[in-house]
């Protein structure tokens, strides 16, 4: 009988089985007294006024911080504050200082000593854990909205994007205007993003999806390039234009899964990701492409002069033939 203790590899889901994103903010913000979803002082910098701030908004916790234009998940957190080149630096610092026993180490259950100290918020990641959606028919309104966006009613199907009627968050009915513009975008027959694309940034999106959930994988080819987009409206645009297209939940590492970074490693002859290109986009897009080798391919800087900072609103601004152009001169599509 063969004996001993088996290995289990460092990665983001292994971590996440011991401790939550709120136990990694809790133990490596250097003050203690900070509540979610409430400013406080950044532990980037000096900072006399408090411009830092860890929510749950969407369903997960993020750090926003508001005077460099950061952000990202617990993960990206805690790489920015140690200045820890890849994603594999922060596991191990992780698996280190928790005691969480994994890659072969030995597990010191310092993690539940920690844990011991505070008690952990009772809405952490159950702000929108429920989510519910009563569909309706486009109104001719929202179907201009996105014939803007060069989509039509059958791309709206196939991408299972639809108008609501009445949703309910936690089983409460959330308050929709009778003339708002409204989508649900539906991940996995289960999850719901609601968007609200007139509203104001904090309040455009509601979301119960799990951050790492991808879209779109299998459309990759690994005898083609893969283009990488960050929203599924960006998405949806650039397949207007090249077929081999997958996008993620969000700007941060978090979004990205083992399984989902492996796949497109396996199904992908060179990968591209393509960001923001604002500050806090471009600054995602760095720690994204540094962490898995892939190549940047964020919109041109000249666009956010006109409030273009996607691909989605650049080709609504500017034609998809620009789009095409773009990723033609950056070695995406090649001839």
């Amino acid at each position: 009988m063969i004996h001993g203790v088996k290995r289990v590899d460092l990665t983001i889901e292994a971590v996440l089985q011991k401790i939550s994103e709120y136990d990694i903010f809790f133990h490596y913000m250097p003050s203690k007294y900070w509540k979610l979803n409430q400013v406080t002082h950044s532990p980037f910098h000096v900072d006399n006024s408090p411009s830092f701030l860890i929510g749950n908004k969407n369903g997960y916790l993020y750090f926003v911080d508001f005077s460099l234009g950061k952000r990202g998940g617990c993960f990206d957190f805690v790489g920015e504050l140690y200045n820890l080149p890849a994603l594999h630096d922060v596991l191990l610092l992780l698996n280190r200082d928790f005691g969480l026993g994994l890659n072969n180490d030995v597990e010191t259950g310092e993690y539940k000593r920690i844990r011991a100290e505070y008690k952990q918020p009772e809405d952490v990641g159950k702000r929108y854990s429920i989510i519910q959606v009563v569909t309706r028919k486009f109104t001719n309104a929202e179907l201009s909205y996105w014939q803007g966006y060069y989509q039509d009613i059958q791309d709206l199907r196939d991408n299972h994007v639809y108008s609501i009627s009445k949703a309910y968050l936690n089983r409460k009915l959330f308050p929709i205007k009778d003339d708002e513009i409204r989508f649900a975008y539906l991940y996995s027959n289960s999850y719901w993003k609601l968007y609200f694309p007139f509203r104001d940034k904090k309040r455009k999106w509601i979301s119960n999806v799990p951050l790492n959930t991808a879209y779109g994988l299998e459309n990759l080819n690994k005898e083609k390039n893969t283009l990488i987009c960050k929203s599924l409206k960006d998405y949806m645009v650039c397949r207007k234009v090249y077929p081999y297209v997958c996008h993620i939940q969000n700007e941060s590492i978090s979004a990205f899964s083992d399984e989902t970074v492996n796949y497109i490693r396996d199904n992908s002859k060179e990968v591209f990701y393509g960001g923001d290109s604002d500050v806090a986009g471009k600054q995602a897009s760095y720690i994204i492409t540094k962490a898995f080798s892939y190549r940047h391919i964020n919109p041109p800087d000249y666009l956010l002069n006109d409030c273009c900072k996607d691909f989605s609103d650049w080709g609504r601004h500017e034609g998809l033939e620009k789009l095409k152009e773009h990723f033609t001169i950056k070695g995406l599509i090649t001839i």
